[in-house]
């Protein structure tokens, strides 16, 4: 990929020379420059890839790792030797807050340059690439309406417009959907983009250049998209738009993931991982562990991709000692008393010496146990939090770059959500076929990507009741969204979504109540349903940001968004 990046890098000489006057082109062209018969448009579809799934470690960090990966409950911080609360990004922070909306939303004009390059008329001209554009822009603006609300589509990518509206997300889905259904039209029976300079090949990131995948992408997307709308208020397309998926092809198959491979020689500040975080920072300050709703499921179901997505405790000799004041002082027993509970829910066991405002347990080392940190918990509980009491991500997560080790790949679209969301729309009777079998098939999937073993994966099939669509309608379909949520597993805007919009795991969706243990936050409590706008938008584009927020609701993690679980 590091060969690949360069190449981009050369070829942006040639975006200057093909936006540059007429004139000029005989008198200004430098022999030793790219001439556009040596360009294509896959060095920039790479760009573009990179930038909305690995983007550098600044947004990396505060989008991804400090607000979806916690919302969604699957990272958590808060221990003692962080340097970041439970409480970060449940409280309310402009600087976290503008980080991310920056990115996602700056996004589009790298969209809007590449899409006007192989567009029709565009110098880079490709009906091809242009499709996969499409595609692309599709994932982009559910990540985006899915996060923000309404967010500028119809008038984003036209260049004359500076201010653009905000698009309710009725039409930004049914708008997608629409570009979406273009992209597969467009692509028909296509297997690559062109010959020579045109075969996109390496440089597709997802497929290698598979414009069949890509189209397999587009539909899936499609289906999740209007299973999400469905129901909704104005969401009159989406039934139609579910019945059109089903009957084409689908991520299905192993074959069919779109897992974005690391790279691990590129600059930190170019393509950004997990581990640039928790190496790079320096110590145990930015560590995380990961979270208590996950680690149970996965435990107390005998799943085998446990030990795949985290590490053990370490284990060891841990000292509770009563703060001298404060509010900790005096909740320092329910403080301690919850933090061993966790012990006791993991059936892990501990002996206790000495009494009152000091004490020690002792955790054998020689087992393997896996705990996981409750989220969003306040800065009065920190001190009895001991890191090495819970799970840290698998080493292959948060694997440092440049040392030659394997790092997990960015989750973009996999086929066990394929399957799962086949098996959803059967459940709800906007289909027909085998929902148990799709369930299944979307098990075997999501543990193949974390390389279980296939005896593994058919013992737990076999005999675990968490494969087995055998209750109500509603509690199959806590199932299947519990397992989407499983899987989203390092996509933390996915994994959130599906919390939002099925209200499971209910242990997230319901929020907190005991401020003793948890942080209110500015919701008091409640599960964030989006991130508020960044200042930027409101500076520059302010009087659509208020129309928006008349239509929509107050500006507000609590505000909950079209298509959200009541």
């Amino acid at each position: 990929m590091k060969g690949i990046l360069r190449t981009i890098s050369a070829t942006l000489l040639l975006v200057f020379l093909l936006a540059g006057c007429s004139d000029f082109e005989e008198i200004n062209t430098r022999p030793d420059a790219f001439g556009s018969d040596e360009v294509s448009a896959k060095y920039f579809l790479t760009g573009i890839q990179i930038e909305l799934y690995a983007p550098n470690r600044f947004p990396y960090w505060r989008a991804q790792l400090i607000h979806a990966d916690r919302y969604a409950g699957q990272f958590t911080f808060g221990f003692n030797g962080a340097w970041w609360t439970g409480a970060l990004g449940y409280d309310y922070s402009s600087a976290y807050t503008d980080a991310t909306y920056d990115w996602i939303a700056g996004y589009v004009s790298n969209l809007s340059v590449y899409q006007n390059f192989v567009g029709e008329g565009g110098d880079l001209e490709n009906q091809n690439f242009y499709a996969l554009g499409l595609v692309m822009k599709g994932l982009y603006y559910q990540m985006y309406t899915d996060t923000f609300g309404m967010v500028p589509y119809s008038e984003a990518l036209d260049p004359d417009i500076i201010t653009p509206k905000l698009d309710s997300q009725s039409e930004i889905y049914r708008g997608v959907i629409a570009e979406l259904d273009e992209a597969m039209s467009i692509i028909g029976d296509q297997t690559v983009t062109g010959e020579g300079i045109e075969l996109l090949a390496e440089n597709d990131l997802f497929f290698n250049g598979d414009l069949q995948q890509w189209k397999k992408l587009a539909n899936t997307l499609k289906l999740r998209m209007a299973l999400r709308a469905q129901g909704a208020p104005g969401a009159d397309f989406a039934e139609t738009a579910i019945s059109e998926a089903l009957q084409a092809p689908l991520l299905s198959s192993e074959m069919d993931n779109a897992l974005m491979e690391k790279d691990t020689e590129i600059d930190q500040f170019g393509n950004a991982a997990y581990g640039d975080v928790w190496h790079n920072f320096g110590g145990i300050g930015s560590h995380w562990n990961v979270g208590k709703t996950l680690i149970d499921y996965l435990r107390d179901n005998n799943d085998p991709r446990l030990s795949r997505y985290a590490e053990p405790i370490i284990g060891g000799d841990f000292t509770f000692t009563r703060p001298a004041e404060g509010a900790g002082a005096s909740l320092f027993d329910k403080h301690v008393e919850f933090v061993l509970a966790e012990l006791d829910n993991a059936g892990v066991p501990y002996t206790r010496s000495g009494s009152g405002d000091e004490f020690t347990i002792s955790v054998s080392q020689d087992q393997d146990y896996y705990i996981g940190q409750p989220s969003r918990l306040n800065p009065e509980i920190y001190p009895h939090v001991k890191n090495d009491l819970f799970s840290e991500p698998a080493d292959w997560i948060i694997n440092p770059k440049n040392q030659g080790l394997e790092i997990f790949p960015e989750v973009v679209f996999t086929a066990a959500e394929g399957n799962f969301l086949q098996a959803e729309a059967i459940l709800k009777g906007l289909g027909s076929g085998d929902a148990q079998e799709l369930y299944q098939e979307g098990l075997r999937q999501a543990m193949k990507i974390w390389r279980v073993e296939e005896s593994e994966i058919e013992t737990f099939i076999a005999n675990e009741e968490m494969a087995q669509l055998n209750g109500t309608d509603e509690e199959n379909l806590e199932k299947i969204a519990i397992q989407r949520w499983i899987v989203s597993y390092t996509d933390g805007f996915e994994a959130w979504a599906v919390v939002r919009d099925t209200g499971y795991p209910s242990e997230l969706a319901s929020g907190v109540s005991d401020f003793d243990i948890y942080a209110a936050g500015t919701l008091n409590g409640k599960y964030p349903q989006r991130m508020r706008y960044g200042n930027q938008e409101y500076n520059t584009n302010g009087a659509n940001v208020e129309a928006a927020i008349q239509e929509q609701g107050p500006d507000e993690q609590g505000t909950e968004l079209w298509w959200a679980q009541n």
